[in-house]
């Protein structure tokens, strides 16, 4: 309830009768020089201030703060027994209401206190002589002081007839009347045609705050804001209501106080005989589940936050030994190996850089965020896709299990596809398969399903012997971490993510992917389809010729051979605290011609080395490979202290961070370039090729 309005206790009952207590505005000439004023003009405005509250036709009395009558209008003097205004003039209310037949005492006291602490008009209603009788009381206020109070009394016997006659038309059973008049969980009431309110229950007024002699009359709109009215909204409901027989809104409603909740609000035309009597309107206070939902979003808000901050640790924790293993595979391929080990090693070449692809992917927050997949748009060959696939999986079967292919020869040598993701499915779909085959087969099968102008449509099936799918567990297969065991003593380990990653990049790829149990039992069959863009004659030659140049292309590249000459008598320090990755790096260093290369185990000896070869006099280094996370000083601490000693030498971050953004920030943080691990040695070569020749080392 708002604070009590003070009264203005120097406007008192002592001033003359029937003169106002501000005079309204001096005339101007027109340049803002006042006019002298005259008796004239005065005695005029006190006579038409006399006018306005005498000839007034509603029935209107003053009363001054010490509630003393110092206005009466002839329309109040007929309708309160016949008494002559001097009569009244100058009582106190308590010896005004003696005299007349309305209002009565209590009515204007509870006028006034309504009025005092509202700081607004109240109104309230009386039966009095089988009429009923409202008493308004308005609150003449000034510099935030109480003047005086305009009490009207007006006979509304015939509104309220009306009304209830509304109210008896709507409300045919009494019980539902009673029902509605009396819930409190819901605003329950009834609008006019126009829109005003002719009804209101409890629900209602603990709601809107609003009394049910406050607000009936009054138009539905002062329920909404300032710009809902602005916008016109609450006629638009009523029109909508109407045109399409409900309408149903969700938003912030204001109640009397001024404070807002959010409401559901349903309004419903009601019709007799065709004939609309208004409308009905319900409306139920949300505002819990509008906090709850808030609370949600920050929640969400709040995971998506630690969710990036786990992708962020768990890409560092998957690239660091992966750089390793990558690394000296690497290595491993430069060394004189046997047919047999060479095979081997390139199919853990293949599957790490698969590997690594995917994982590049799934850790990009910005898809992980949205929920999608980016399809490329490269030529393909399916056939070797398969190849590979089936080649990678041939040595890792039980030798109880017959691995076998089927490649239709109408499948198209090149498409424009995205081999990654083709590669994928197909990896998981046949890995599934050999994981649950104890004995027995695994085919995979790729067949031309159809083709138009435009698309070859490829279905691609892998069939296997093993346990099969339980009935039970067939409609979920394709829902993210759903397994067929999850009991403590499960022989079968995974995520249960697989198969729905592959549903969503079957569909990307314009396709579908399902299941059903082979027919040859037992065992399932699983597959997919993709469509793929035919490709132009031209560009299926030129993939066929960069296929076959990969095959034949010598080991050593013009670029290894420029840095080799480059690197001769370069001076590097490698800061790496995986003892794994600094052997790694260093044999790969090496043999890319750096015979001079310095190591440091962390952050604080690759400040103390770089500094120190600037004091003692020796020359710098021309490059440094700055791991980022390091113990006791990380790498963009130490760039930063090495930048602060004035070295400006090439530094390169070297890090398993590799989230999207991470590069532009280390650049950011003063270092002079990025390469994620796992390194690729093509990208370091050319990498340092760059910086070698920016320099003028070259």
């Amino acid at each position: 309830m708002a604070s009590t309005i003070p009264l203005d206790s120097s406007f008192s009952s002592d001033l003359p009768t029937d003169t106002t207590p501000d005079h309204p505005p001096r005339p101007d000439d027109g340049e803002g020089r006042a006019l002298a004023v005259t008796s004239d003009y005065s005695d005029y405005s006190d006579s038409l201030i006399l006018d306005i509250f005498r000839y007034t036709p509603i029935p209107t009395f003053v009363l001054d703060v010490q509630l003393r009558v110092t206005h009466v209008s002839d329309s109040y003097c007929s309708v309160s027994g016949r008494l002559i205004r001097e009569q009244l003039l100058g009582l106190h209310i308590d010896e005004f209401c003696a005299k007349v037949a309305l209002p009565s005492n209590t009515l204007v006291r509870r006028g006034i206190h309504l009025a005092q602490d509202t700081s607004g008009p109240s109104q309230l209603d009386e039966l009095l002589h089988d009429r009923i009788w409202t008493l308004r009381t308005v609150p003449v206020i000034r510099h935030g002081i109480i003047r005086c109070f305009l009490m009207e009394v007006q006979d509304t016997t015939e509104a309220h007839r009306r009304q209830a006659e509304l109210e008896e038309r709507l409300y045919t059973n009494e019980t539902f009347k009673i029902l509605v008049d009396t819930v409190k969980d819901y605003a329950i009431f009834m609008l006019d045609t126009q829109g005003n309110v002719a009804t209101w229950n409890a629900g209602a007024q603990t709601f809107k705050g609003y009394t049910k002699s406050e607000i009936i009359g009054k138009h539905f709109s002062n329920f909404y804001s300032q710009e809902d009215r602005d916008n016109d909204k609450p006629n638009r409901e009523l029109r909508d209501a109407l045109r399409d027989g409900r309408c149903e809104d969700e938003g912030w409603r204001i109640r009397k106080d001024g404070s807002r909740f959010w409401a559901n609000v349903v309004i419903t035309p009601v019709y007799k005989d065709d004939v609309l009597l208004g409308f009905s309107k319900v409306t139920r206070d949300l505002s819990e589940r509008k906090k709850a939902e808030s609370k949600l979003i920050s929640a969400y808000e709040e995971a998506s936050k630690l969710k990036s901050e786990f992708l962020a640790n768990m890409s560092h924790e998957i690239r660091t030994p992966m750089h390793g293993m990558l690394a000296a595979l690497t290595l491993l391929l430069d060394t004189h190996l046997n047919p047999e080990q060479l095979e081997l090693a390139r199919v853990i070449e293949e599957s790490g850089e698969v590997l690594l692809q995917v994982i590049n992917d799934i850790l990009d927050y910005s898809k992980l965020a949205s929920g999608s997949f980016s399809i490329s748009h490269d030529i393909i060959s399916v056939p070797d896709i398969i190849l590979s696939v089936f080649r990678t999986h041939e040595k890792l079967c039980n030798p109880n299990v017959r691995l076998e292919k089927i490649i239709d020869s109408k499948l198209p040598s090149a498409a424009e596809g995205d081999s990654l993701r083709y590669r994928q499915i197909v990896q998981n779909l046949l890995s599934n398969a050999i994981k649950f085959t104890e004995k027995g087969y695994v085919r995979i099968e790729a067949t031309l399903k159809e083709e138009d102008r435009d698309y070859y449509t490829i279905t691609t099936k892998v069939i296997d012997s093993g346990i099969g799918v339980p009935v039970i567990a067939s409609g979920s297969l394709f829902t993210p971490f759903t397994q067929f065991d999850n009991s403590a003593t499960k022989r079968y380990k995974g995520t249960g993510l697989g198969l729905s990653i592959c549903k969503s990049l079957a569909e990307l790829m314009g396709g579908n992917i399902g299941f059903y149990s082979n027919p040859e039992r037992p065992g399932s069959v699983f597959w997919f389809t993709a469509k793929l863009k035919k490709v132009e004659q031209l560009a299926q030659v030129e993939f066929l010729q960069r296929r076959l140049e990969s095959l034949t292309c010598p080991s050593p590249t013009p670029a290894f051979d420029d840095l080799r000459i480059l690197a001769q008598n370069r001076r590097v320090l490698l800061a790496e605290d995986n003892a794994i990755n600094r052997k790694v790096m260093l044999k790969i260093l090496a043999g890319l011609g750096f015979a001079s290369i310095d190591v440091a185990v962390d952050g604080n000896e690759a400040v103390s080395k770089s500094i120190e070869r600037l004091s003692s006099g020796l020359p710098r280094y021309d490059l440094v490979l700055m791991d980022v996370n390091m113990p006791f000083l990380d790498g963009v601490q130490a760039t930063k202290e090495i930048r602060s000693a004035g070295l400006d030498i090439p530094i390169v971050a070297m890090t398993a961070n590799a989230l999207k953004g991470q590069a532009e920030s280390y650049i950011a943080k003063g270092m002079s370039g990025y390469i994620a691990k796992p390194v690729d040695r093509k990208l370091l070569v050319e990498l340092l090729l760059s910086y070698l020749k920016r320099d003028g080392l070259g």
